[in-house]
């Protein structure tokens, strides 16, 4: 290693032209000598841990962000990434209709994440997201397995996957890391329909075929009713959140499948769709019909598109959802009045940003941005109850993003909320997040 390290040295400084003041100021020499002194170090730590180590965190793969997608570029051996991100809320004193607001601000050490893969072969990997959530959990924190499967691939264009999976529905389920998404909070419609960060113990198959790529799978279902052996809190007026089973003895009585197809017809140009139908009654008792169960039908359908070149970023997505044997989840969960689970779900946003550094001499990027955003978890729900107005709402997002490398981000924005109940209530977000 020492010898390598004088050999590259020397090869360094051999290549120094004579008479450097004169050819050249001294800056630009010097920072050419850097340059090379930076890629002997990578080779160093290269040789010493290994490309799974230190590669990139650079480009996203495989659906995945670039932190999580590490160990698709590497070669045998161990991959390790992560991320993280540090959250400021701020609320204002009164909502829309006047009245005092009583949300208190926080600042929230939100989430950090590692990273672990091992590459078996270029046929076989593992792949895996450990997960910490607010600071300690002492304080109301948890730690968690986001995802944890194996891959087999079969031929180039095919592969098999199983363990814990995040579905691939929308944005920001499969790619999360901070520096991916534009808002300093990820979008509702991204939480409470499609309930990010999603993911089931299950199997199926992924791959490209052209300008298309799809991942298909088999998972466990929702816990509707909750209260099960995962410990699912089940479905709500506010949405489907709550019956995810995180792949935590998670009930299997009933199943479903989910499956994403995207087209990438040209660079910079993504247009995709995803669907979601399964049965969440995973057994329970029907109250309402002793000796039956029930079944609680779920499907989930979303759209999304995306056009990101030359500085400009425009994103959107919607989605919808129904749910079937409301009145049965109702009773089996006690729910009465404006607290039903909703039969019809829809959300929808759009958002535009653009690099006004695009054209400066820097590798900086400052995206201002805005996003509009419309959703109601409760568009129907079954004769007998009714629907709280307050989840039907609308927020406009207005903000920047400031990235002083690729890895790094800085993003705060403003929100402007309403709600049919008049009770929505501005915010200000800030949020400092990163990968490796």
């Amino acid at each position: 290693m020492r010898r390598f390290v004088v050999v590259a040295m020397g090869v360094v400084l051999c290549g120094m032209p004579r008479g450097l003041a004169a050819q050249e100021p001294d800056s630009v020499e010097i920072a050419r000598l850097k340059a090379q002194v930076e890629a002997i170090t990578r080779e160093l730590e290269r040789l010493t841990l290994g490309d799974e180590v230190v590669s990139r965190a650079d480009t996203a793969m495989m659906g995945f962000g670039p932190a999580a997608s590490k160990i698709y570029r590497s070669r045998e051996g161990v991959s390790l990434g992560g991320y993280g991100e540090f959250l400021l809320d701020q609320f204002a004193g009164t909502d829309q209709s006047g009245n005092p607001a009583s949300q208190r601000s926080q600042l929230d050490a939100l989430r950090g994440i590692v990273y672990v893969g091992y590459k078996f072969s270029d046929r076989i990997l593992f792949n895996s997201e450990l997960e910490f959530e607010h600071g300690s959990t002492e304080q109301g924190g948890s730690v968690s397995l986001e995802f944890a499967y194996l891959d087999f691939r079969v031929t180039r264009h095919l592969g098999i996957r199983g363990g814990l999976l995040l579905l691939p529905m929308g944005w920001v389920n499969e790619m999360h890391e901070p520096p991916t998404f534009l808002g300093a909070r990820r979008p509702e419609t991204e939480q409470r329909i499609l309930p990010t960060t999603w993911r089931e113990n299950g199997a199926g198959l992924f791959g490209s075929a052209g300008p298309l790529t799809y991942r298909a799978y088999v998972v466990t279902g929702f816990d509707a009713i909750g209260g099960g052996s995962s410990q699912a809190g089940g479905f709500s007026a506010a949405g489907l959140r709550g019956g995810r089973q995180k792949g935590a003895r998670a009930l299997a009585e009933t199943w479903a499948g989910v499956g994403r197809v995207d087209l990438l017809p040209l660079p910079g140009v993504v247009a995709g769709a995803s669907a979601y139908y399964g049965k969440a009654g995973q057994g329970a008792e029907n109250p309402l019909a002793p000796g039956t169960t029930i079944g609680a039908s779920t499907f989930i359908g979303e759209l999304h598109a995306e056009y990101r070149a030359g500085g400009v970023w425009l994103r959107a997505l919607g989605a919808f959802s129904t749910v079937k044997n409301v009145v049965e989840i109702n009773a089996a969960r006690g729910l009465t009045g404006a607290e039903s689970v909703g039969e019809r779900l829809w959300g929808w946003y759009a958002e535009a940003g653009y690099n006004v550094l695009r054209h400066a001499r820097t590798t900086q990027e400052l995206l201002p941005y805005v996003r509009y955003e419309a959703l109601d978890t409760q568009a129907r729900v079954p004769e007998g109850f009714t629907a709280d107005p307050a989840n039907a709402q609308t927020s406009v997002s207005i903000g920047a993003a400031w990235k002083p490398i690729g890895q790094v981000v800085l993003k705060g924005d403003y929100q402007i909320r309403r709600n049919d109940a008049s009770t929505g209530v501005n915010q200000l977000s800030v949020t400092l997040g990163y990968l490796f």
